[in-house]
């Protein structure tokens, strides 16, 4: 499965859900990156150093920081959903799509429209 690295602003049970499914995921936390405004380049720059991909909310930065530097070990941007582990599901089928190959990828994750 995939190496993760989970952006401060990704929820915990989220994350849980992931390694369930077999993802080794590091938090912001537990690298001890929170809470110290770390800019988003640096967090990718440590993804990428870390060969992890990056995981989170915070799409409209993360889509100009993959135009501006596409080469990175993978970005995923999610639309948030409070159904935490739907939405971990569907970033496991994401990395599954891509075969374990996200070099270099930006991979877009929505919350399906609902009626």
């Amino acid at each position: 499965m995939a190496n993760l690295y989970g952006n401060e602003n990704f929820r915990r049970r989220i994350v849980e859900t992931l390694r369930e499914l077999g993802h080794d995921v590091l938090t912001s936390f537990e690298a001890g990156n929170a809470n110290q405004g770390i800019p988003d380049d640096e967090v990718l720059d440590f993804a990428h150093t870390n060969n992890r991909i990056v995981l989170t909310f915070n799409r409209k930065d993360f889509i100009k920081l993959h135009y501006q530097n596409p080469i990175h070990s993978g970005i995923i941007v999610c639309t948030d959903d409070k159904d935490n582990i739907a939405l971990a599901h569907r970033i496991h089928a994401a990395i599954l799509a891509f075969e374990n190959n996200t070099d270099n990828q930006l991979i877009r994750v929505n919350r399906p429209n609902t009626p």
